[in-house]
């Protein structure tokens, strides 16, 4: 037996719906600061120190946060020696 259920709403009316905090005034100030560090120019943009806030706290170091995403990356790619 199968049930399928279809509910046509709005991405806010959802949100209110599952109690999930509306966002949209935090993303606006964070996008806000992101752009005008970046009109700043290259220099004195870095892009970890601006994330780092977001980062957990064994991240905060540049090459912690390269290899994690290299594991990452690479992780689904190695091959098994069962092929």
């Amino acid at each position: 037996m199968k049930f399928k259920i279809e509910i046509d709403c709005t991405p806010e009316e959802a949100r209110k719906f599952l109690g999930l905090p509306d966002v949209a005034e935090l993303q606006t100030s964070m996008l806000d600061n992101i752009k005008a560090k970046m009109e700043q120019g290259a220099e004195g943009f870095d892009p970890v120190s601006l994330m780092r806030p977001f980062l957990p706290e064994g991240m905060q170091n540049l090459d912690v946060l390269q290899k994690a995403f290299w594991q990452a990356a690479g992780g689904g790619m190695k091959k098994s020696d069962d092929n």
